[in-house]
């Protein structure tokens, strides 16, 4: 049975916020531990810090291989100016580097089957400069998820999911990757093809 935090939780909230939030906690829990606790306790009510910290750890390790913000407009910029044979070998490139083997898809809804580890992965990408994504471009990735049986599925576009979309998506358990992702995934890889 795999553990998984409730995404409201405090600490879950605190993993998404800068990782100083954390550090904060646990260094004011300290320092009014310290000032008002019999000397007896305070070394022991200092200590109740301690989660934040390691949870300030776990966030700094997280967000420093994250794209700054600079990078992840660069990145929306070049492959929004990219032709789809282009981008497509991009994200090919990205996902072996990133250990799944790489077939093409099966489909008009599927443009990549992935697989590492015994995990399938169905990925759609073909729409990634549309503005908005909607139910339009889930619902076909969705069925033929259905019909690949239990393949995970993945769907990758630069543009704001609707108000629609975003809770089929979190229903339906399909990955969105937009500007962030993108960037994060196609980290050292050249975004421009070189000059001749």
């Amino acid at each position: 049975m795999k553990f998984k935090m409730a995404e409201k939780s405090l600490f879950a909230t605190l993993l998404r916020s800068p990782w100083w939030v954390s550090l904060a906690i646990a260094a004011v829990l300290a320092l009014l531990a310290m000032s008002l606790l019999p000397p007896d306790y305070k070394v022991v009510g200092a200590t109740s810090g301690f989660p934040f910290l390691v949870i300030a750890v776990i966030a700094a390790a997280r967000q420093w291989r994250l794209p700054s913000a600079a990078r992840v407009a660069q990145t929306q910029q070049a492959v929004a100016a990219m032709a789809w044979p282009e981008f497509a070998a991009l994200l090919e490139a990205a996902f072996r580097r990133d250990g799944y083997s790489v077939r093409p898809g099966g489909g008009a809804a599927v443009d990549f089957e992935l697989e590492r580890q015994g995990r399938r992965m169905l990925v759609s990408a073909r729409r990634w400069k549309s503005a908005r994504t909607g139910l339009e471009a889930l619902r076909p990735l969705q069925a033929a998820r259905d019909a690949a049986g239990g393949a995970d599925a993945l769907y990758i576009g630069l543009g704001e999911l609707t108000d629609t979309a975003r809770p089929f998506a979190a229903t339906h358990r399909i990955a969105i990757w937009q500007a962030d992702e993108v960037a994060l995934a196609l980290r050292g890889l050249p975004l421009t093809a070189p000059k001749p």
